[in-house]
This record gives C-alpha cells, sequence and structure tokens, in this order.
C-alpha cells in the first residue's frame, strides 16, 4: 500500500516539473526582464500555446545584429579605444590654473542626456563622440529651481547667469519676487545681476547669440529683471492689468538697460517685441508694442556715434564688414518670431548658429580686456516640446557645429568656453534595437504585446498621445512616416505640449579652471565658477585667491 501511495505521489511530483518554467524555456522568455529571444530566430506558436506564450513569441521578431565595423568582433579593437580614452583621462592632470581672459557659456536648451545619446545615432553611429563631448571635463547640474522640481528657462536662466535660484517663470530676481508680481519687480532690492554685468563692470565685452527670440526667457537672464517671462513687451504687461511704466518690458530693458543697451553683439529673431503695432516688419508682420514706440530705431540712435549696424537677414550679415574693425555694435534680429527651425530654413535668410556666433567674435574678441559670449541652441527645446525629435536632434547637431568652430578659433590658454542646458525633457530611449538601427523609427528588437511595433524614442507626455494612440488599438507605425518633419512622435499623457523634465543635465568644460566644473552640484554655482576662471564679478576669484 505504501509501495502505491509512493508511486502516485512521484507521478503528481514529475506532473508539477513537466509545467516548470523549464519545459516551457523554448516557448517563452526565461527572464523578461532581460529578453535574449530576439538574438535568434521566432519559434513558430503551435496549436495548443497559451495567449500569453503567443504575445511573448509574436513580442520577438528575427534579428540579426551586424556591429558597423568587422575590427569590433576583436577584444584588440576595444582594448584600443579603452587605451585612448584613458590617455586623455591621464592629461586632465595637467590642471589648467590661468586667467580665463574670454568666457564662452553655450546654452542648449532643453538638452537632456537621452538627447546627446540619440543625436549620436542620428549621426549614424552611437560611438560618435558631439564636439563638446571631448572636452575634458564634465560634471552634472542640479536644475530644480526654488519652488519648482521640474524648472522652466526662466528660473534656470537667473541660475546659471546670474548665480542664485529664483521662482518659475521670473528672471533675475531672487525668489522673494512671485511670478507676476510687479510691484516686486520693481523692487530693486529682489534684483541679482547676471555674469554679463560683472564682466562689463570689469571692463569686458559682452554679446549673446539665441536662435529664439531676443526677448525668450534664457537671453533676457543676461540683462532684464521681470517678475514674468511672457512680458517681453509693453501689451503683454497691460494684459495683465498692470503699468509698463513701472513693470518695464522685456525689451526696452534690453534696449534701455543698463546691460542691455553696452551689448556690443545681440542676435536671435523677435523683431514683433521691438516694433509698434502700426508698424511691419521686413517680412510684413506687424509688431507688438501698443505704446508706439520703435525700438529699433532707440537701439540706432543709442549708437548712433558708434560704428553700428543693423542687420535682418543673411545676406545683410555676412556683408557687414566685422572682421576688420568697422563694426563695434551688431543688431540682428533675422525673424519676426523665433528663428526657424534648421531644417526648415531658407538659406538665404537665415544665418546659421555658426555664423552668427563667428561674426558676434569678430566683434568681441578686439576687446584687449577679453568678452563673455552667451550662445543659445534654443529650439532643441521647442523640436521636444512638439515631440518632433527629428528637429531636437537636428539643432543639436547645428549647435556641437558652433562650439566646435569656437574652440578651434580660441587657444585653450586664455578662452574657457562651458556648455550645458537649462533642463531635461521627457524623451527616452527604450528597447533593444540593433545597432545603427533609425533613431526615428520603430524598434527592431522587440514587439509590444499588442503585437505591434513601438518606437525607440517615446515622450511620457505630449501632443503624441493623440496622433500614437486609436480607440481600440496604437497606430501601426509601420503604416506612417515617422521622418516626417511634423510627425508627433508617441506620449503616454495627452498633453498639448510635452513638459520638461527634471533630472540632472550635462556640464561640458574646456580651458582655464575648467575643472571646477567636474562633480554634481547646484545649477546656480556655475556663473560664479565662470566669474572664478575670469577674474570678475563680486565672489572669490582666480586672481584674488592668488594675491591672497
Amino acid at each position: 500500500m505504501l509501495y502505491r501511495l509512493l508511486c502516485v505521489y512521484l507521478a503528481l511530483v514529475g506532473g508539477l516539473v513537466s509545467t516548470s518554467p523549464l519545459h516551457h524555456e523554448a516557448e517563452e522568455e526565461y527572464d523578461p526582464m532581460h529578453p535574449q529571444r530576439f538574438l535568434f530566430a521566432d519559434l513558430t506558436p503551435t496549436a495548443s500555446t497559451d495567449q500569453r506564450t503567443k504575445r511573448s513569441s509574436a513580442s520577438m521578431p528575427k534579428l540579426r545584429f551586424e556591429p558597423p565595423s568587422p575590427n569590433e568582433q576583436h577584444a584588440q579593437y576595444w582594448n584600443n579605444v579603452a587605451q585612448d580614452i584613458l590617455d586623455r583621462q591621464l592629461h586632465k592632470n595637467r590642471l589648467n590654473r590661468k586667467v580665463a581672459k574670454n568666457v564662452i557659456m553655450f546654452l542648449g536648451d532643453g538638452l537632456s542626456i537621452p538627447t546627446l545619446a540619440a543625436t549620436r545615432v542620428y549621426l549614424g553611429d552611437e560611438s560618435t563622440e558631439l564636439s563638446f563631448e571631448r572636452f575634458p571635463y564634465v560634471g552634472l547640474s542640479k536644475t530644480y529651481c526654488a519652488n519648482v522640481q521640474v524648472a522652466d528657462s526662466a528660473c534656470t536662466a537667473t541660475a546659471y547667469l546670474a548665480g542664485v535660484k529664483a521662482n518659475y517663470g521670473t528672471i533675475g530676481l531672487t525668489a522673494a519676487a512671485a511670478l507676476g508680481d510687479c510691484q516686486a519687480q520693481n523692487d530693486t532690492s529682489n534684483h541679482v545681476h547676471s555674469i554679463a554685468k560683472w564682466a562689463q563692470d570689469a571692463g569686458l565685452s559682452t554679446g549673446f547669440v539665441t536662435t529664439t527670440e531676443v526677448t525668450n526667457a534664457s537671453p533676457a537672464g543676461m540683462y532684464a529683471h521681470t517678475a514674468n517671462r511672457n512680458w517681453e513687451y509693453n501689451g503683454a504687461i497691460e494684459k495683465d492689468g498692470f503699468d509698463p511704466a513701472v513693470c518695464q518690458d522685456i525689451a526696452s530693458q534690453l534696449i534701455h538697460g543698463e546691460v542691455g543697451k553696452h551689448m556690443r553683439v545681440i542676435m536671435g529673431g523677435g523683431r514683433r517685441e521691438f516694433l509698434p503695432t502700426h508698424e511691419t516688419d521686413i517680412d510684413g508682420i506687424r509688431g507688438r508694442r501698443t505704446d508706439g514706440e520703435d525700438l529699433i530705431k532707440h537701439w540706432q540712435h543709442h549708437h548712433s556715434h558708434h560704428r553700428s549696424a543693423y542687420v535682418q537677414n543673411r545676406v545683410q550679415l555676412l556683408e557687414t564688414n566685422t572682421a576688420h574693425g568697422e563694426t563695434d555694435y551688431l543688431l540682428g534680429l533675422f525673424s519676426s518670431k523665433h528663428l526657424p527651425y534648421h531644417l526648415d530654413a531658407d538659406e538665404q535668410q537665415i544665418p546659421t548658429l555658426t555664423e552668427m556666433v563667428s561674426t558676434a567674435m569678430d566683434i568681441l574678441e578686439r576687446n584687449d580686456n577679453g568678452y563673455f559670449l552667451f550662445v543659445e541652441g534654443g529650439r532643441i527645446d521647442h523640436g521636444h516640446h512638439y515631440t518632433q525629435p527629428i528637429r531636437a536632434f537636428d539643432e543639436t547637431v547645428e549647435f556641437a557645429k558652433a562650439i566646435e568652430m569656437a574652440r578651434s578659433r580660441t587657444s585653450q590658454d586664455n578662452t574657457l568656453i562651458v556648455v550645458t542646458a537649462d533642463h531635461s525633457h521627457t524623451m527616452t530611449m527604450s528597447g533593444y534595437s540593433s545597432r545603427k538601427n533609425d533613431i526615428l523609427g520603430v524598434n527592431n528588437g522587440q514587439r509590444a504585446d499588442d503585437e505591434l511595433p513601438y518606437a525607440t524614442i517615446s515622450y511620457a507626455n505630449g501632443p503624441g498621445y493623440d496622433r500614437n494612440v486609436q480607440r481600440e488599438a496604437r497606430l501601426d507605425l509601420n503604416r506612417v512616416d515617422m521622418r516626417d518633419k511634423s510627425f508627433a512622435f508617441p506620449s503616454t499623457v495627452p498633453l498639448g505640449l510635452e513638459t520638461h523634465g527634471g533630472d540632472d543635465v550635462a556640464v561640458f568644460a574646456s580651458g582655464p579652471w575648467a575643472h571646477l566644473f567636474s562633480g554634481t552640484y547646484e545649477q546656480h554655482f556655475i556663473p560664479h565658477a565662470m566669474a572664478y576662471a575670469g577674474c570678475i564679478g563680486p565672489g572669490r576669484t582666480a586672481c584674488t585667491e592668488q594675491q591672497s
């Protein structure tokens, strides 16, 4: 009897074993969190396979991974790459403690770390290095602002230009000033001054270049004090129920303010903020000012005794003699609004970011005391807001070109270049695509459980929700042109515009005292470190330290 019971028990145990995961190793993924089946041929489901197994099988299409170069199959290739990196790292021990005569800050608006990685693939290879990624020193900047976890471009501009954390939507003010508080804006005790003023006080030339409107939040951090980043022209203040005579608008501060009127170079878009409503610009677009003032003419009047030039398109810019000392002040407004995306720009009308930066340097370099130049690749951010990564990636490429030019025509002995971002975005790269798979296409290493492909690039929120989710099923991405410049990539949460992200952003530095930018630190540390290197500003500097 006991023998029979033992046989039954063993039979039951055998049945349990037969249904263990090991028995189905050929049918479903052993470890779904670390899939491998996409490395091998598809397994055709049998009639008895359950629905879960069918989905698992369908989610892993047959894929052959091939390295871009046969050399990558050999260990020596990777050893050589590592040794080259080691050589570059060892050179960091030779610290450059010279005074930075010139400081150039490049700001990629919304240039998140995933954007850097994706742009490399956009250029053709995951191992590609953008120009500034070869800079010797890299750090991480914490981007939160005084009252928000996820920052905007206004409070961050106050941080990385004026060295103080501020409230969301405010520029050049302490956190004692709330968004939209006109009275607080008018209280000069709330004002904080940017590194542009520190540089001007020290006798340096200053200027800025942007692909956005010159009154937009990032460049406004150079010269403005405003309780609302949207108060770019006087009518915006009136709409909010305040008096522009009390709370001066951003455009007026640029033209009439102490810092703005001493800027040697101002280039970007935004003619509409400077023209009255009864006037039209060169493109036939009406101005926005309700006070009847033409601030462009005011600028020309201010600099009528200087060698100055106002230019409105690429041809005029390139015809302006800046390389031989015939232009001391330059105002370039190349669009009524933001400059067009590089992918959409008329090459005859819109200068490239590299051309604008080169022209700015022609003017600023003539000051024997040195200069501070701020450069913003501002439309990276806009591409992400519309969940159109092709635009964001292309703007990043143009941004990198301008940095490469600036570094090549300056000396690392006397010119500090700092490259960073104000905030990140919600874009991610996901899945297990093969090397060099189209970053703007579908993931070729995995299908989703609904048996449809998914994009390698996606967003946590944004307008891509409406275009990529249907009532009963997701949109089949194989049926759309994902490389259409206006295609909104998939997002999880439906929003009219995608939001910023709250993660840290990278800081790259090259030149005198570049090693100060290593590590993880608060974003508002950045201008203090630049000022230290350049011996400007009210805080400690390399010069005062040497004297002591």
